[in-house]
C-alpha cells in the first residue's frame, strides 16, 4: 500500500494559491484513477483506489501547512505503513517555476509543512516530488507562496501539475528510480506576466 500526501492548505482562500501545489496534484491524480477523495480521516482528506494492482490511499491534511506532520503522523501509525511508501507532494520556491524535482529522501529545505512532517515522523526517509513555483523576488515570500497564480504561471504550473500526477503512477509501476530518470526537470524559463492576474 502507498499512502500519497499532497500538502497544502485548506479553504477556497488558498485553493488556486502556489503553496496547494501538493493539494493540486493529488487532486489530478485523483481524477485520472476515478478516486474521489472526499472522506474525513485523521484530519484529512483521503480517497482509496487501486493503481497498477497497488492500494494506494490520497491524503490531503486539513491541518493548514504547518501542521501536516501532525495528520501524516496519524495515517502512518493507523496504517503502519513502510515509510518508504509514503509519498510526498508539494510545492518549493528553491527549485525555477515549472520545474519538477524526485528524491527518495532529503531534508525539509526551507518549507514548513515538510519541517513538520519530517519532525512528526521523526524521519527523512521518505521519497518526495518537489513541485517548482520560483523565487518572490522583491515580494514578501508569505504573500508569494498565498498569493493567486497569474496567466503565464497558471498555464506553465497547471502542465507541471499533470507532469508531477504522471510521475507518481511511475514511481508505482516502474519504481522511484526510474521516475527520477524520467521526470527530473532542468530549469525552465520563467513566463513574463500578461494582462491581469
Amino acid at each position: 500500500m502507498y499512502v500519497i500526501a499532497g500538502l497544502g492548505n485548506p479553504g477556497k482562500k488558498y485553493e488556486k494559491t502556489r503553496h496547494n501545489m501538493g493539494f493540486l496534484v493529488l487532486d489530478e491524480f485523483a481524477a485520472c484513477h476515478g478516486i474521489s477523495v472526499s472522506r474525513i480521516r485523521h484530519r484529512a482528506l483521503t480517497g482509496e483506489g487501486i493503481v497498477a494492482g497497488e492500494k494506494v490511499l490520497l491524503v490531503k491534511p486539513q491541518t493548514y501547512m504547518n501542521l501536516s506532520g501532525e495528520s501524516l503522523r496519524e495515517v502512518m501509525a493507523y496504517y503502519n505503513v513502510p515509510i518508504e511508501k509514503l509519498i510526498v507532494v508539494y510545492d518549493d520556491m528553491d527549485l525555477d517555476i515549472g520545474s519538477l524535482r524526485i528524491r527518495k529522501k532529503g531534508s525539509a529545505g526551507s518549507h514548513n509543512g515538510m519541517k513538520s512532517v519530517i519532525y512528526q515522523l521523526q524521519t527523512d526517509q521518505f521519497p518526495r516530488i518537489r513541485v517548482g513555483i520560483g523565487t518572490s523576488g522583491n515580494a514578501d515570500w508569505k504573500d508569494f507562496v498565498t498569493g493567486k497564480i497569474s496567466g503565464g504561471e497558471a498555464k506553465l504550473l497547471s502542465e507541471t501539475v499533470r507532469t508531477a500526477a504522471e510521475s507518481i503512477d511511475c514511481i508505482i509501476e516502474s519504481g522511484i528510480d526510474t521516475a527520477m530518470n524520467r521526470y527530473n526537470t532542468g530549469k525552465k524559463k520563467e513566463p513574463r506576466n500578461e494582462g491581469n492576474d
